[in-house]
């Protein structure tokens, strides 16, 4: 890609204007989720943005406060290594193994673009949310798992039915959603077993 940008003498707005450059390629990103009409792939900067807008559509179900600027934050950077790293599906026991060098070595990469300070801000909200050990993690995390989970119940268990997962997968994977949103567990479990009578999901 040409440096357009190599002639701006400011070097913290050139360095800053490069990586929002570098990060459309997160719109090549392509996940296993579909779109709700079933119609195409979705991509990593398609569901971040999602993840973004339920983040206060939801704010009121939340069990303990949290901080919205962060946890936007928080989605809107936490695939961005994937630019370089790829998308892991979540139910690839085998490329998951793989998942954290293949990401740490991508956030190394991708952070150090930015400022010194800047960069590193990103990178620290990048590992917080992995760890999903603060209130801001958790709930953003918790995001991050419902929204593929509700494309699945709109799109005929496709993700599940893709990677042949079991019951027990699901409970793990849905749990942190129950947990920081425990209004909507009721549903959740009522869809889950909807879902393996209807052999989405293998029980």
């Amino acid at each position: 890609m040409e440096d357009i940008f190599k002639n701006i003498e400011n070097e913290k707005l050139r360095r800053r204007l490069f990586f929002i450059s570098e990060i459309d390629k997160m719109k090549q990103i392509m996940r296993k989720t579909l779109l709700i009409d079933g119609s195409r792939q979705e991509n990593d900067a398609e569901h971040s943005w999602h993840l973004g807008v339920m983040a206060f559509i939801l704010e009121e179900y939340t069990k303990e406060p949290f901080s919205m600027e962060r946890v936007l934050k928080m989605v809107l950077i936490h695939d961005l290594v994937e630019i370089y790293a790829g998308d892991t599906f979540a139910f690839d026991k085998e490329a998951n193994m793989q998942k954290e060098e293949r990401e740490k070595a991508a956030a190394d990469k991708l952070f150090t673009l930015l400022p010194e300070g800047q960069g590193e801000e990103l990178r620290a909200l990048w590992e917080e949310f992995d760890r999903m050990d603060t209130p801001d993690s958790k709930y953003a995390a918790a995001l991050d798992r419902l929204q593929p989970f509700v494309h699945n119940l709109l799109t005929g268990g496709h993700t599940w039915v893709l990677g042949n997962v079991k019951l027990q997968q699901v409970l793990e994977r849905s749990g942190p959603v129950m947990e920081i949103l425990p209004e909507l567990k009721p549903w959740m479990e009522e869809q889950i077993n909807l879902a393996v009578k209807k052999g989405w999901i293998k029980d």
